[in-house]
């Protein structure tokens, strides 16, 4: 019998708040492979089930994945594809003829599973199942940049070499026993930070918590830090855009469709002009900051973030390896972006697969975007952390898909490291498919590291 919670630390393998993101998901139908993970999303529907023999779906090479198929009454023309590292091509398609449908994996990697049908009222339904073998083997697919660690430092000097310019706004919090403000910081290029921080309102000196967002644009609620406060952390929360954080819904509408419609491709066929550069460095002064604050401990300062947002987590302990004590990511994007070159589907923003010609507000050429791509990828910062990392990964996740993550993963050298496989999950669900990595992530490593002890994963 296999634990459907079974988590993996390398080099042990052993058993073991899901967030609503519409606004991620607006942008992301903008991607192919957005477009791929909607249809994803309807294997939780109950027109067909989906079960594969192992429920945590991880297998060793040489294994063979038995699913089982179980359509509802009057449910015909079933078919199935299988593509290995949710690739953009099925290698095997099929007629759904009996119960199961059997994949031998004879290399490390992932597969997806694919099903559709049509209901007794002529409508489609699709399921989906995933699995993964042999994931600590998996590995990135391109080699490092040789200058990858000088860019990075150089880019680093360069925020650092500006005054940090805090603007803080102390705003009511709303929450007995909180202080809370807003607060504008200095960034590349003229560009500013925005986000928000609280505190408890009591002397004391308290761990230090930096939330990073996932896609899209939208404003940031105050409570997405006072719970935290109230909870005990130096919470501070920053936009990945330089846009007020507190305007109207229509704001925010407005720039998505205008200046910040398709964000990710913005000067993206150069490491200098990538709209990503910005961001990233954001996250290293949100660092520099929190550490100024005169109420930080000293001694804890964590990371976490879903999505895009986990991309950021892990991007930070690897730009500030010596700072952070502990990075959390959920379904991590970035990872891998170019694993179309062998095979498999690259992770969001899918920069691979926008330079196909999708929405693009200027040409762009596909090499030099798949060359600056590499200073952005996860699995290039991944070597440089040294913080205590735990990941959630969706082995039903067509944005983020779950090889990349691995891949990313298993570069990271710090000997405390935890990945949570989710077998029924794919990207940011609104069920309970995340509810391991969440159990671990609010129920064990967040207290934990408040309390300024150490999660342990063995």
């Amino acid at each position: 019998m296999h634990d459907t919670t079974r988590t993996i630390t390398w080099p042990l393998i052993r058993t073991p708040r899901a967030q609503a993101v519409r606004q991620e998901r607006r942008l992301l139908r903008a991607c192919a492979a957005f477009v791929v993970a909607c249809i994803a999303q309807a294997a939780f529907c109950q027109s067909i089930r989906v079960t594969a023999d192992r429920p945590d779906g991880v297998y060793a090479v040489g294994d063979t994945v038995h699913w089982t198929v179980q359509p509802q009454d009057g449910m015909t023309d079933l078919t199935y594809m299988v593509f290995p590292n949710q690739g953009n091509a099925p290698s095997v398609t099929g007629k759904v003829s009996g119960e199961l449908i059997d994949y031998t994996f004879d290399k490390p990697g992932t597969v997806l599973l694919r099903v559709k049908g049509k209901k007794a009222d002529g409508k489609e339904a699709n399921a989906v199942g995933g699995a993964v073998a042999a994931p600590e083997q998996i590995q990135p697919s391109a080699p490092r940049p040789t200058d990858f660690d000088d860019f990075w430092a150089a880019k680093i000097r360069e925020l650092r070499a500006i005054p940090m310019g805090e603007e803080l706004s102390p705003v009511d919090s709303g929450v007995s026993g909180v202080k809370y403000s807003k607060v504008t910081l200095n960034n590349i290029n003229g560009t500013h930070i925005r986000g928000q921080i609280a505190r408890p309102d009591k002397p004391g000196k308290f761990p230090g918590l930096l939330q990073v967002q996932y896609a899209g644009v939208y404003g940031l609620p105050k409570d997405f830090v006072t719970g935290r406060a109230r909870e005990g952390w130096l919470a501070l929360n920053i936009s990945a855009h330089d846009i007020p954080i507190d305007e109207s819904p229509a704001f925010y509408k407005a720039q998505s469709d205008g200046p910040l419609k398709n964000y990710p491709a913005i000067g993206n066929d150069d490491r200098e002009t990538s709209y990503f550069l910005r961001m990233y460095l954001s996250c290293v002064r949100a660092v520099d900051y929190l550490k100024t604050q005169p109420d930080w401990d000293g001694k804890t300062l964590i990371v976490i973030g879903g999505s895009m947002g986990g991309m950021q987590s892990l991007v930070t302990a690897g730009l500030c390896p010596d700072d952070v004590t502990a990075a959390i990511a959920d379904v991590p994007a970035g990872c891998d972006m170019l694993g179309p070159k062998v095979g498999r589907r690259g992770g969001y923003p899918s920069w691979w697969e926008l330079t196909r010609g999708q929405d693009w507000k200027t040409p762009h050429d596909p090499d030099k975007v798949h060359e600056a791509s590499r200073y952005f990828d996860v699995v290039n910062f991944a070597p440089k952390i040294q913080a205590h990392v735990l990941i959630g990964v969706g082995l039903l996740d067509d944005v983020c898909p779950a090889a990349g993550v691995y891949a990313a993963f298993n570069q990271i050298p710090s000997k405390n490291k935890q990945i949570v496989p989710l077998p029924s999950a794919g990207h940011m669900n609104e069920h309970d498919s995340h509810k391991p990595f969440n159990d671990l992530q609010w129920g064990v490593w967040m207290p934990k590291l408040l309390k300024g002890q150490l999660p342990s994963t063995e």
